[in-house]
């Protein structure tokens, strides 16, 4: 599993985890994060990266958070009940039908079901990269130990802004008009 590569948006899909309406409100900084959130989902949106969007126990957490679904009307969420998405079968199978190597994620909490997919991912042999300011966890150290985690064991981190100039690679034309006006 060498050096990771750029990212292209031809080899990316973003996944999302459990921006859920009961699990949110307690998240640090989380106005912060959906504004990154949002953000992050209008970009891969003007880049065409597909996006699997993840609950867990929405019955006992509630159903995604209205402002993401608002913006992917089309897309199904995956119920699951184990912290790591890669443990629900119709996760994988997503992941598997898009055949894209390299994984964007975002997602609460770090600490637990972002940390345990992007092991599970990495050790699959995707190319993957957490979102630092898209993940939270209710407490801030929780988050800074699984990106220093994830990080240590060769999972990369990025920023919104980051991944979205790197899928982009050029400053001209109209997306990067889109991407420019979507950061700001």
């Amino acid at each position: 599993m060498g050096a990771p590569t750029m990212l292209t948006t031809d080899n990316t899909v973003l996944v999302l985890i459990d921006f859920q309406e009961r699990l949110f409100p307690v998240m640090h900084d989380k106005e912060k994060l959906l504004r990154n959130v949002l953000k992050l989902i209008q970009g891969a949106q003007v880049l065409e990266i597909p996006i699997v969007l993840t609950e867990q126990y929405p019955k006992g957490l509630g159903p995604t958070l209205p402002e993401i679904k608002e913006l992917l009307p089309d897309v199904k969420s995956i119920e699951k009940v184990c912290f790591n998405c890669c443990d629900e079968g119709a996760f994988g199978r997503s992941l598997e039908l898009l055949k894209r190597k390299q994984v964007l994620i975002a997602g609460i909490e770090a600490h637990i079901c972002v940390y345990q997919t992007a092991m599970a991912l990495f050790r699959a042999g995707y190319e993957v990269q957490v979102v630092g300011d898209c993940v939270s966890s209710r407490e801030p150290e929780n988050k800074l130990v699984s990106l220093l985690r994830m990080g240590t064991a060769g999972v990369s981190p990025t920023t919104m802004e980051m991944a979205l100039f790197e899928l982009l690679k050029v400053a001209k034309g109209d997306k990067f008009k889109q991407i420019s006006n979507i950061v700001k």
